[in-house]
């Protein structure tokens, strides 16, 4: 498939999809975090052609990708992907039908911040994420309550198993992962006017 990345059956991939406008340090630091603790074989950047929830388009996706791709100086752990632009898909459950399709013999986590945790249930079809795809819910350290009181936490709550276990699971099973303090987003850059659209 060209143009779609490469995993050997048996891999273990995290998928962190996002606009990335713009990546930043923030990014890179859950990533490594999120291989090394979650014991991945790869992470994928998922950067998307737009989010349906936010309301203004992002930068174009040829930018926003060649800024993920500095910022990872070519580790090769980690691909940066337009992969939804390449199959048409707008929502992330729609993605990962297609995903799981295309890679049957591929290990799948979805990795998300905690604040994607407790908006998950306005997601297009959340349910479906979480009963067909291991998740990996990325939080820094004092935001333990928004797993605590997240709908889908609520919901899928005898789902929650350890972060080492996540991966080799059967969904649905997810895990909370706290992680060191990086005080940086992506609004933030655009705020201070160092990114520009």
């Amino acid at each position: 498939m060209q143009g779609f990345p490469t995993a050997r059956p048996g891999m273990v991939i995290g998928l962190l999809g996002g606009s990335f406008d713009p990546a930043h340090e923030g990014h890179v630091h859950i990533t490594r975090e999120a291989i090394r603790r979650l014991g991945l074989d790869r992470v994928w950047w998922l950067v998307s052609p737009g989010n349906p929830l936010k309301p203004d388009p992002p930068a174009p996706l040829s930018r926003r990708m060649a800024r993920a791709r500095s910022l990872l100086h070519g580790d090769p752990r980690v691909v940066v992907s337009d992969i939804e632009t390449r199959l048409g898909t707008r929502y992330t459950a729609e993605t990962l039908a297609r995903l799981t399709a295309l890679y049957p013999r591929v290990r799948f986590v979805w990795l998300m911040g905690a604040d994607n945790l407790a908006q998950l249930h306005r997601w297009d079809r959340w349910r479906y994420i979480m009963d067909n795809v291991a998740v990996a819910v990325l939080a820094r350290p004092g935001l333990g309550h928004v797993a605590r009181s997240a709908i889908a936490a609520r919901t899928y709550a005898k789902a929650r198993v350890t972060p080492r276990r996540v991966a080799w699971c059967s969904p649905p099973a997810w895990c909370y992962l706290d992680l060191p303090r990086v005080d940086l987003s992506s609004s933030a850059i655009r705020a201070r006017g160092e990114w520009t659209k």
